[in-house]
């Protein structure tokens, strides 16, 4: 859910705030089950780097939407398969490399 969460926020905020707000939280988390931070912390960079649905998210995506005549839904026709996609691996490998 973390990296759902981390996913849907970067594509309304920068990527880098999506990370910084969500940092926390997953410290919380992370300290309330007493378990290891780091898979929650691979959870937010890459949920945070997966900004694919909207031209918003990531600055790059913003530098090709104009001059590329791009459109807001091309983004989302392209995008939330490869968010969901992306959203599914993370979940099964990151919990596997670096286990709780």
């Amino acid at each position: 859910m973390l990296y759902l969460t981390t996913s849907i926020l970067t594509e309304m905020v920068t990527n880098n705030a999506a990370a910084l707000i969500l940092w926390p939280i997953a410290m919380s988390m992370a300290g309330q089950m007493d378990v290891s931070f780091v898979p929650f912390a691979f959870a937010i960079m890459m949920g945070a780097s997966a900004s694919f649905a909207t031209p918003i998210g990531y600055q790059c995506n913003m530098m090709v939407y104009g001059p590329g005549g791009y459109r807001f839904s091309d983004f989302l026709k392209i995008g939330v398969p490869m968010n969901i996609i992306m959203w599914l691996v993370a979940s099964t490998l990151i919990p596997r490399i670096w286990p709780f």
